[in-house]
């Protein structure tokens, strides 16, 4: 049960942005920029950070969210997304991937974990410093929406056909399109 009154219907983030909408539009841009605009790393390869950082965060709506995200972006490939959660040094990604995950499991932790090696690391395996940037922004954002999900204690269903719904709307549509479909015409009263 939500800490307060949120809008019935509407699962975790979506009930505390449509609680505030003019909080809800710049989160939802910046999801927009990290994970749906154009990019040199993949869309799927984004929302695969910000699934693992949240999976580390034990938020359940935003892991199942993303990881549901990414796997419409991969042609619904659950499978993968469950072993980058569980292990991802031996799942079926690139080493660049895995290096920028090294990297963003830190920023969760803390961001003064992370090394020159790190980046060092991610670098020789491809990687550009505009995705080490969007990986440790991807990673701190994510610490953010997670806290607002839980730290409200939102609604979060298990059932995983809704956010595999949910994900394919979203890896299609991108987050400032759908936000639109619920966010209310005016702000909540307090």
């Amino acid at each position: 049960m939500p800490h307060i009154a949120l809008p019935p219907g509407l699962p975790g983030i979506r009930g505390a942005m449509a609680f505030r909408p003019e909080t809800a539009h710049p989160l939802n841009d910046l999801a927009e920029v990290l994970l749906h605009e154009a990019n040199s790393l993949t869309p799927a390869e984004r929302e695969l950070i910000a699934t693992y950082v949240s999976y580390l965060n034990d938020c359940h709506f935003c892991q199942s969210v993303h990881g549901a995200i990414a796997a419409a972006h991969m042609g619904g490939d659950e499978e993968l997304v469950r072993r980058v959660k569980a292990d991802f040094a031996h799942a079926a990604i690139s080493d660049k991937l895995k290096a920028l995950l090294v990297i963003a499991g830190k920023v969760q932790r803390d961001g003064k974990l992370v090394t020159s090696e790190d980046v060092a690391q991610a670098r020789a395996h491809g990687a550009t410093d505009f995705e080490i940037h969007d990986t440790v922004l991807i990673a701190a954002a994510f610490c953010m929406y997670n806290r607002y999900v839980d730290g409200l204690g939102t609604v979060q269903p298990q059932d995983e056909a809704l956010y595999r719904e949910r994900g394919k709307i979203t890896a299609r549509d991108g987050y400032v399109n759908t936000s639109k479909a619920y966010l209310p015409a005016t702000p909540a009263k307090n």
